[in-house]
């Protein structure tokens, strides 16, 4: 069975993207724990982030670094926080936050995000990664 993952990447569930490459997406989690919480998962369903080729897992934290790099500029914040907790959903993905404290990375303060909030966050880190050089923001 598909993950909601798979159907938001396939384009049949809604999703707020701020990346696509060939093995790889980012979008706005629609829990966020703080503003311009972004979700970076592999094109490839495989639930456990251990079961990943390890071309995939270098190539994710790759993509999640370049997006915490434009999550700087559009929500600053002391850290860019990483997690890969995978018990939400069961498809691989990082969690990037902007953090001022570790409970910023607690999922137990995520709430839930109206569609207006996620495009005007996804709208913003686009132009950020855009700046940086990533085109793979730019085709969004």
């Amino acid at each position: 069975m598909s993950s909601v993952f798979t159907k938001i990447i396939a384009g049949d569930l809604p999703g707020h993207f701020v990346w696509k490459d060939e093995q790889a997406v980012a979008f706005m989690t629609i829990q966020p724990t703080r503003p311009g919480h972004v979700l970076v998962v592999p094109r490839a369903e495989v639930d456990h982030w251990d079961d990943l080729d390890p071309e995939l897992v270098s190539h994710l934290f790759l993509v999640s670094q370049k997006i915490s790099h434009a999550l700087k500029k559009a929500y600053p914040a002391r850290r860019v926080g990483l997690m890969v907790a995978g018990l939400e959903v069961p498809h691989t993905h990082i969690h990037l936050v902007p953090l001022d404290s570790m409970a910023d990375l607690s999922l137990e303060n995520a709430r839930h995000a109206q569609g207006d909030e996620l495009a005007e966050a996804a709208q913003r880190i686009r132009a950020e990664l855009q700046a940086l050089g990533h085109a793979e923001a730019a085709q969004l």
